[in-house]
């Protein structure tokens, strides 16, 4: 009997055993458990997440709004600090001004003395002859002078210190302005944001937040540099009231030494001025005597000359005596004792005409010597005379030292002479009415 056989076609991939597929199963199963748990642990953490995420968050925001509210009460009690050392430095740099402004008014005050000086070196310095002298006066002026060129000085040291200061003071000045305003524009900045909250309409998400801002700086570097503008305004304002005081002393010590030189130098002039007096007096005396002694001298020679003439007659006697002797013949003709006395005689006329001529050029060159003493006399006379009124018109123009110009000016001419006899010390040799 014939057998019938069906064909049957595989899938030409491999074939799974039961234990494969039953560990199959159970594996999906048992991962499909661990799943669920996964899924049921991730919902407890997500939980627990959002709780702590919105505490913390809470927390921060404080703690956020806490630091600005204690950065803002820093910055008020910095900014009152650098405002109150602010106005420190406007006060010191108003008075700094004003004493500065007043050393200069008297610096420019010492051009009337020095022009006063000047014009009385260049009047004394007209005097003539032996009168041009480097006497008392002389020199007291011109220490005046050099008092007033170091007073001069000293004023302008001051005075160029003073504005350096100033400068200074106006660089710190400008530095704390700035910071007072910076220090008030980032409180405000800072009030505004702590105004901020989260449900606030201008909030949004930013580029790089957290980025560094350019030029930024550290908090210690801040106030490190608060501290020093601080302690910069207080080092400049340390120093500035001596300055001040400086200034004020300059200025005092100035003037007390200008008015003791003057003092001084117009006691040099009018010492001056008695002593040119007592010399002219002194030599119009000699002079007096001088013209006296002229006239007996020019007597003398008169009288020595009539003696000389009588001297010639008696030598020609002898000599004709002794020619007409000469001619006597032979043996007359002898050296007797007539001869003798009359050699003697002639020896003798000649030696006293010798001497008489002697006498009268030691008495001519000595009248000579008198009348070119009388002349040199007369030229330190004039010279005295033209060096007393240069003092005196000197000491009259110092009278604008004492603000006395105008004064002097509406004098009468018979107060000016009274004044003029008074300095010159004539009361007793001016006879009265």
């Amino acid at each position: 009997m014939a057998h019938n056989t069906v064909i049957t076609w595989e899938k030409p991939v491999p074939h799974l055993a039961l234990s494969d597929w039953n560990a199959r199963v159970n594996q999906l199963r048992n991962v499909a458990d661990a799943r669920r748990g996964d899924a049921f642990d991730i919902r407890q953490c997500s939980r627990n997440l959002r709780n702590e995420t919105r505490i913390e968050a809470d927390w921060i925001n404080y703690e956020t709004n806490e630091a600005l509210a204690e950065r803002i009460a820093e910055l008020a009690r910095w900014r009152e600090t650098v405002a109150r050392t602010l106005d420190r430095i406007v006060k010191e740099v108003k008075m700094l001004e004003e004493e500065k402004a007043s050393t200069e008014r008297e610096l420019e005050a010492m051009q009337t003395p020095i022009s006063v000086v000047g014009e009385c070196l260049t009047m004394r310095d007209c005097r003539l002859g032996s009168e041009l002298t480097y006497d008392d006066a002389d020199t007291e002026i011109k220490n005046e002078l050099a008092v007033i060129e170091n007073n001069q000085r000293l004023l302008a040291d001051q005075c160029q210190k003073a504005w350096e200061k100033l400068n200074r003071l106006e660089e710190v000045k400008f530095k704390l302005g700035l910071e007072v305003e910076n220090k008030a524009e980032a409180e405000v900045v800072d009030v505004a944001q702590l105004d901020l909250n989260k449900f606030a309409a201008n909030i949004t998400y930013k580029p790089d937040p957290l980025r560094n801002p350019k030029n930024c700086s550290t908090y210690q570097g801040w106030l490190e540099h608060t501290k020093n503008i601080k302690q910069l305004a207080e080092n400049e304002l340390a120093d500035t009231y001596a300055i001040r005081e400086t200034l004020f002393v300059c200025r005092e010590k100035a003037r007390n030494m200008l008015l003791s030189q003057q003092d001084r130098a117009e006691h040099a002039i009018r010492k001056r001025i008695f002593e040119t007096q007592r010399a002219r007096n002194e030599l119009e005396w000699q002079q007096m005597k001088m013209k006296e002694e002229m006239e007996k001298t020019v007597c003398e020679i008169k009288t020595l000359e009539q003696a000389l003439r009588d001297k010639a007659d008696a030598l020609k006697l002898a000599e004709t005596r002794l020619e007409n002797r000469a001619q006597r013949s032979g043996m007359e003709l002898c050296l007797d004792e007539a001869h003798d006395q009359l050699c003697l005689e002639v020896q003798k006329l000649r030696d006293i005409r010798r001497r008489l001529m002697d006498r009268i050029d030691e008495t001519k060159a000595n009248y000579n010597l008198l009348e070119e003493h009388a002349q040199k006399i007369d030229v330190d006379l004039e010279n005295k005379q033209h060096s007393l009124m240069t003092d005196i018109r000197a000491l009259d123009l110092r009278q604008r030292l004492k603000g006395g110009e105008f004064s002097q000016k509406q004098q009468s001419p018979s107060a000016q002479t009274d004044r003029n006899i008074v300095l010159t010390k004539m009361e007793k040799e001016i006879p009265k009415n």
